[in-house]
């Protein structure tokens, strides 16, 4: 199975305390987005955990676990948010630089003799979404700075286009589509660059027109992503969550053929505020969850209530035992 954090708030970020107490008793709680009295109860052991997969845009909190979380026997791979963006736009995120010199050290720290660190380790520069100053040569000549100094410490870079969520609309409401002649620039140009820096370009959920680049355009966290990080053959089940966030599911090869896991955030817990995030509802409903957050608690917000419906995950590893030869 894979645990994910990342796709309802940035657990490395603001929960590391939290997270390692979780793995060190060895099961979450998690509370149903839409249905709050249901509650999965997830082992996090490491043989049913194939993959601990993070998304974050800030690893330094948990580079003084991941040696605990190796010794452990947890698989992992991490995804890093590092865009062009200032305060006004990501008030919360750390100096871009530091966050590349600490995804530098995530990256040293995570490799092995068997995998290095940069199969773990994944750069990702989304979105992308274009108003004054951030126009296409903005993106370009950061990007190209950017990919100069993360080059050996990620060999995959993801990239996405601002998508207008209802969330997005009303706290960011100057923001608007990419177009497709802004889209084929960038993407023209991000492959050119990640080439010369030994750094694959990826993109997910956007359609086919940067393929003829040199964009992989199979998706960002997909099957053979996930068996380079493990350096093992993984029996992925062929149905999984993608977009959780609009509510709907989506067949894998419909459009995508990223691999979800199972998610154990909670929406409205991220303080980095960006104007763009699609997890958040509001500030104030941010604030009023991190007040009941307790880094002792099975549950990332409060603690468990009276009606609870809990259920034990069914829960079964994806490793083959077939070990997947390294490659560069």
């Amino acid at each position: 199975m894979i645990i994910s954090s990342g796709q309802r708030t940035d657990i490395p970020a603001f929960y590391s305390e939290w997270f390692m107490n979780r793995i060190r008793e060895g099961y979450v709680m998690v509370r149903n987005p839409f249905y709050p009295m249901q509650v999965t109860r997830y082992r996090l052991t490491p043989d049913v955990a194939d993959v601990l997969s993070f998304c974050t845009k800030n690893p330094e909190p948990m580079l003084p676990y991941i040696r605990e979380l190796k010794e452990r026997g947890y698989a992992m791979h991490w995804f890093v948010t590092i865009t062009s963006y200032g305060k006004e736009i990501e008030p919360g995120v750390p100096d871009k630089a530091r966050v590349m010199e600490s995804t530098r050290k995530l990256s040293e720290l995570l490799g092995d003799a068997d995998v290095p660190g940069r199969r773990r380790t994944a750069w990702r520069y989304d979105p992308i979404l274009i108003l004054d100053p951030y126009d296409v040569d903005y993106h370009i000549e950061t990007f190209r700075k950017m990919a100069e100094t993360l080059s050996g410490a990620v060999d995959q870079c993801v990239i996405s286009f601002v998508d207008l969520y209802e969330k997005t609309r009303r706290n960011f409401p100057e923001v608007r589509p990419v177009r497709r002649e802004e889209r084929i620039a960038i993407g023209r140009a991000f492959a050119e660059i990640g080439k010369a820096n030994g750094i694959t370009v990826r993109s997910c959920f956007e359609g086919t027109e940067l393929a003829p680049f040199g964009v992989d355009i199979s998706g960002c966290f997909t099957k053979e992503v996930l068996e380079r990080a493990v350096g093992s053959e993984l029996a992925v089940p062929k149905r999984v969550m993608a977009r959780q966030t609009t509510g709907q599911e989506v067949e894998l090869g419909k459009g995508c053929d990223c691999v979800f896991g199972h998610d154990i955030g909670a929406y409205n817990t991220c303080t980095h505020f960006c104007r763009y995030c699609y997890a958040n509802y509001d500030r104030e409903t941010v604030l009023k969850n991190i007040r009941l957050h307790d880094p002792e608690s099975p549950f990332l917000v409060g603690g468990p209530l009276p009606g609870d419906e809990v259920h034990e995950a069914k829960q079964a590893p994806y490793r083959t035992g077939q070990y997947q030869l390294p490659f560069l």
